[in-house]
């Protein structure tokens, strides 16, 4: 009798301190996940588009409507290879980024060839700053967002490398983009859900949850013109860098865009 009224003293303190341990477990777990898109503005992000300098927004092409992130080009005569990319204004290392997009309305007169629901995510960027006035694409790896045409396999999540090679299998990789390992097409103008992992040299693609292809070990190429000028002492190998969205020439909405830091 005297244990079971010690325990009915102190049970009431043990599940105050469980409770405590699980609110602070669940604000751990909320606090992962930060946003990089307020809903509301373009503040911390800047646009790059080719032909123009660091922070100016030709044609409005990167807007935000509705709590929407949108790349638009109604103001464009012709899309003129004006390819853009609009950047976060950190750097970053080891994370998980996660961007919900969709594909929407009809590709801008003037795209380059490939340009139907073609886009990108682009991460270990180069620094926006450095960015030359009329280079097209920064130093960069590239998540490729595409768009199914209804007619045939047109997969998301290619890896595309922009002055970089990476190891795909142990083997470097040998063309500007590699098709993703699990093969998905998405034909209409869904929200998709894309995800990039990167840790310590290993980074790997997902869509809607699923991983689709895995790769490591960036490096500068050396033979790249724009590339060869981050490579320190004989330093090649990528370990940071800015993320950025590209606007490649078909109108794409974004609705968020979040990160988590390792």
């Amino acid at each position: 009798m005297k244990h079971f009224r010690l325990v009915l003293i102190f049970l009431p303190f043990l599940l105050q301190s469980y409770d405590s341990k699980k609110v602070s477990i669940n604000q751990k777990d909320t606090k992962k996940w930060v946003s990089l898109f307020n809903g509301k503005n373009l503040d911390n992000w800047t646009p790059k588009i080719t032909g123009h300098k660091l922070g100016e927004n030709f044609g409005n092409t990167f807007r935000v409507e509705n709590a929407i992130l949108s790349t638009r080009y109604d103001q464009y005569d012709s899309f003129k290879n004006r390819f853009g990319a609009l950047y976060y204004n950190k750097k970053f290392t080891n994370y998980r980024l996660r961007v919900e997009y969709r594909f929407v309305g009809d590709t801008t007169p003037g795209a380059p060839s490939w340009g139907f629901k073609d886009g990108g995510i682009q991460y270990h960027c180069q620094a926006p700053a450095s960015v030359g006035l009329n280079q097209p694409f920064p130093v960069c790896l590239e998540y490729n967002l595409h768009g199914g045409n209804g007619k045939e396999e047109r997969p998301t999540g290619e890896i595309c490398t922009s002055g970089m090679f990476v190891e795909i299998d142990g083997k470097r990789n040998t063309s500007n983009c590699t098709t993703p390992t699990v093969k998905r097409t998405f034909n209409g103008d869904e929200w998709i859900t894309a995800e990039i992992d990167v840790r310590n040299g290993k980074i790997t693609h997902f869509v809607n949850g699923e991983q689709i292809i895995q790769f490591e070990n960036p490096r500068y190429d050396a033979t790249n013109e724009f590339a060869k000028n981050f490579i320190v002492a004989g330093n090649d190998l990528v370990k940071d860098g800015y993320i950025s969205l590209q606007s490649n020439s078909h109108p794409m909405d974004f609705r968020k865009i979040e990160i988590m830091e390792y």
